[in-house]
């Protein structure tokens, strides 16, 4: 193990640079995912993209038909092959990679995350991707919390089943997943059946907390439960100077309706949150604005607190504040991500795991989350059919918290967590 680890550490990091370069957000990995199945396609995996690995019916929050065609023109541009474009056509991005020992055993589900952000990468002196010439070719876009990373351990995991296959039993399943943000690239993953017969599944983040190289999380606590909306407020416009009584003003209104939502009385039965991320209206200082647009998202620390009081607290309020400025208000949820926990038993198998590790320094049993994942809804499902189901947290110190434009972190995790979870698959051959 110590001289695999050694020797696909540089690989993991140039491969993660590589997708930092050109970060894609939900539904629109097209170059990330291409850049995967290149990576694994001489392993001993068969791999499954587009339909094939997606519910299509159930992707929520699609771009448009005009952000989906510009996406699959800037791939093909890039030298994105037809073979697989035509494979993620209309927002179909994710692959699967599956391996079959042949030999009787347990079936392993891992799953890594693959989507960026809309977020401008700092260009500033001290910022690593910046120094080193790595940063984001796509400006407004970013690998701002760590998924470029998530990749890359993913095809490092890939490449120790394929140099471990001898002592390996059962068969593997590598979730390489779209659109986590947002909540809404699990649940099409879930519903096409790929964990209904999960004995294991294995899923983590990089950071979350600031800590030091070597540590790593077991389990995780409880995630929080989130609701994804977009609500878009109609009304009038006008000329502000000569006739403002005959126009509605959607500005108004929405930020009527973020004073208000804010406002939320938090729940006595546990933890509730809202953010207004984004607000989007009107067109001139002249004019009365016809239209808004804000993205939402609630939170709960259970299912029921955020899908019975939060969202509905939150669409009667979006509903009220049209009506106060009579406007026309158009509410869609974009996505979600239940609450859920990871199984128990998962600290000892970490532990016994870890015993030989020549990187591993500390294992911590559970560590707070304090946010939401997607995940959830595949950790439901493995433990819904009788299987064990953890998130682990691999440590490193972060230059700038998760979301930020200065997000990095200390590529000595890649190697740490790509052994951490070969040694996971190799406790749970005992």
């Amino acid at each position: 193990m110590e001289d695999f680890i050694k020797t696909i550490t540089p690989y993991l990091i140039k491969t993660r640079r590589r997708i930092h370069q050109y970060p894609e957000v939900a539904w629109t990995e097209y170059i990330t995912t291409a850049t995967i199945a290149e990576e694994l396609k001489s392993l001993s995996f068969s791999l499954s993209m587009g339909k094939e690995v997606l519910e299509s019916s159930k992707r929520m929050g699609l771009p448009t038909y005009e952000e989906i065609a510009n996406n699959e023109r800037r791939a093909k541009e890039r030298g994105i092959s037809s073979h697989y474009l035509d494979k993620m056509k209309d927002a179909h991005t994710g692959l699967v990679a599956k391996f079959n020992t042949r030999k009787p055993g347990k079936h392993i589900v891992l799953r890594f995350d693959i989507d960026a952000l809309p977020i401008d990468e700092s260009v500033e002196s001290g910022h690593i991707p910046a120094d080193h010439g790595f940063s984001s070719a796509r400006p407004g876009y970013m690998h701002a919390c760590g998924h470029d990373g998530h990749a890359a351990i993913g095809i490092g995991v890939a490449h120790f089943i394929h140099a471990f296959q001898a002592e390996l039993t059962g068969r593997y399943t590598l979730l390489f997943q779209p659109g986590e943000e947002g909540g809404r690239g699990a649940k099409p993953m879930v519903d096409k059946g790929l964990l209904d017969k999960a004995d294991y599944f294995i899923s983590g983040h990089i950071g979350i907390h600031s800590l030091k190289i070597g540590d790593i999380a077991a389990t995780t606590n409880k995630f929080l439960a989130s609701t994804k909306i977009n609500a878009v407020y109609h009304g009038k416009s006008a000329h502000a100077g000569l006739e403002p009584n005959e126009g509605k003003n959607a500005l108004l209104a929405a930020a009527a309706a973020t004073l208000h939502l804010n406002g939320i009385t938090r729940h006595a039965d546990g933890q509730t949150r809202i953010n207004i991320g984004k607000l989007e209206a009107g067109s001139g200082r002249n004019i009365v604005a016809d239209y808004a647009k804000m993205e939402i998202e609630t939170r709960g620390e259970t299912t029921e607190l955020n899908e019975d009081y939060m969202v509905p607290e939150a669409i009667r309020i979006l509903k009220a504040s049209a009506a106060l400025y009579d406007v026309d208000p158009e509410i869609e949820v974009m996505g979600f991500a239940p609450s859920e926990e990871c199984s128990p038993e998962w600290t000892n198998i970490v532990e016994k795991a870890a015993r030989e590790s020549f990187s591993i320094k500390k294992v911590i049993p559970v560590l707070p989350m304090g946010a939401s994942e997607d995940a959830t809804f595949m950790l439901q499902r493995v433990k819904k059919v009788g299987g064990s189901a953890t998130y682990m947290i691999f440590g490193t110190p972060l230059a700038a918290g998760h979301h930020h434009p200065q997000f990095d972190f200390d590529e000595e995790v890649l190697s740490v967590a790509v052994e951490a979870i070969g040694r996971v698959i190799l406790q749970l051959q005992k």
